[in-house]
């Protein structure tokens, strides 16, 4: 029973020293390290997008110049027309009477000068009665070119080069002096105008010392690039004092005639920045639409602030406010930390950050 005992004990001392032994052996667990990083200081180009409205470089609305029942039609809607083609024809019988009669009364008074011109030869009349007469044919001659305007203008011809829109009347309508026919588009160059705010003109106007050398381009409603670059060719005078906004407006050459007035799309312009800070997209995270990057201070705790972005590229924000070059901040693990809490971590130049965003991609 005593051996019992002791073998029990001596056991239970192996037991134990063995379970001692096993604690020590296992591993410390290890902290994790996060890379941390700083905003980048730099000169650099962002691309901005405005809203804008393209217009064609002439854009008319064709109305009737004399009164008459629209007699003929030539042309269809949508159809491109050359400069000085025939489009429509308003009645025009009561014209060509009045220029027939215009026509007569010419002929009548230029028999009566020549007969009076014969006579002052011959000293039979005086001077002055060939004065008259001479007057009275110049007044014959005016009223028939009167008569041919007026026949010439129940001819509606293009008087440039465009498509067509829409027709306002209808064959056989009847039409007064100055009714809406149609309307004319030259779009072989468009103008597309955009409005930018008066921080970002003063900054391109410190920037760029001739706007018409700044090329922009446009992006379309199905998101794609029109396949043309634009050249910005001019700045409106005043300010827009509701919206604080000045208008630009660029010219895009139209060789297959895609873009058409009254489209829509968004002018993409370069706009330089000076000492902007740039940062990686993925060290920022959202809460209700406000953009947040976690700072990291000098005692390695970390506390969120907001900041706010000046412009977008790929992989990267351009930061207006919240932050300067000296800060650190968390470049990975958003997810895994939590406000006010003390980190491990290791800094990474903002230059090799930003040269390999697809490596430290999460």
């Amino acid at each position: 029973m005593k051996q019992l005992l002791v073998f029990m004990g001596l056991c239970a001392m192996m037991g134990c020293s063995t379970y001692a032994h096993k604690e020590e052996e296992e591993p410390k667990e290890e902290k994790t390290s996060f890379l941390v990083t700083s905003p980048l200081q730099k000169d650099t180009t962002v691309i901005k997008e405005y809203v804008a409205q393209v217009r064609s470089i002439q854009h008319i609305e064709l109305r009737a110049l004399e009164k008459g029942y629209l007699q003929k039609i030539y042309v269809d809607e949508g159809q491109y027309v050359q400069k000085g083609q025939l489009m429509f024809q308003i009645m025009p019988m009561l014209y060509q009477a009045e220029q027939q009669k215009a026509e007569a009364e010419v002929n009548y008074v230029e028999l009566e000068y020549q007969n009076t011109k014969k006579l002052a030869d011959d000293n039979v009349v005086s001077k002055n009665e060939l004065a008259l007469a001479k007057a009275k044919l110049d007044k014959a001659k005016a009223e028939l070119s009167l008569a041919q305007t007026h026949l010439q203008f129940t001819q509606i011809r293009a008087p440039f080069s465009g498509i067509m829109d829409h027709f306002q009347v209808r064959l056989g309508s009847l039409v007064d002096e100055g009714d809406l026919l149609t309307t004319l588009s030259d779009n072989s160059k468009m103008w597309v105008y955009y409005n930018v705010p008066e921080a970002e003109y003063l900054d391109y106007k410190a920037q760029v010392k001739n706007e018409r050398q700044t090329k922009v381009n446009l992006l379309l409603a199905n998101n794609k690039l029109f396949n043309q670059g634009g050249v910005v060719e001019t700045i409106e005078a005043d300010f827009n004092n509701e919206t604080g906004n000045i208008a630009f407006r660029a010219t895009f050459p139209n060789p297959d005639k895609l873009l058409r007035h009254g489209e829509t799309g968004n002018v993409q312009m370069k706009v330089p920045l000076s000492n902007a800070l740039i940062i990686p997209q993925k060290a920022t995270f959202e809460v209700l639409d406000k953009k947040y990057v976690y700072v990291v201070d000098k005692d390695n705790v970390i506390r969120s602030r907001e900041i706010t972005v000046a412009a977008e590229l790929p992989h990267i924000f351009v930061v207006e406010k919240g932050l300067n070059k000296n800060d650190k901040i968390l470049l990975e693990g958003l997810r895994l930390v939590r406000e006010n809490e003390k980190i491990h971590s290791k800094f990474v130049e903002p230059g090799t950050v930003l040269s390999q965003l697809d490596l430290y991609a999460e």
